[in-house]
């Protein structure tokens, strides 16, 4: 999935993006709209991730998509 349609489909994304990784704040995932490098920063910041780790972990979850 490439970046313009996740944006396009972040609405419908996001309520699985919570499911996964609840310590985000919904204003957080409003402001990133889906985009790959927002939520690997994001999960480094809130769950204390290493890059690498919070990489690996956000696109295991954009295959699941």
């Amino acid at each position: 999935m490439n970046a313009e349609e996740m944006k396009g489909r972040w609405t419908e994304f996001k309520g699985k993006a919570r499911e996964t990784w609840g310590k985000i704040t919904d204003d957080d995932w409003d402001k990133i709209e889906g985009r790959r490098e927002q939520i690997v920063g994001l999960v480094q910041q809130k769950y204390g991730r290493a890059k690498e780790e919070a990489e690996r972990e956000v696109d295991d979850w954009f295959k699941r998509l």
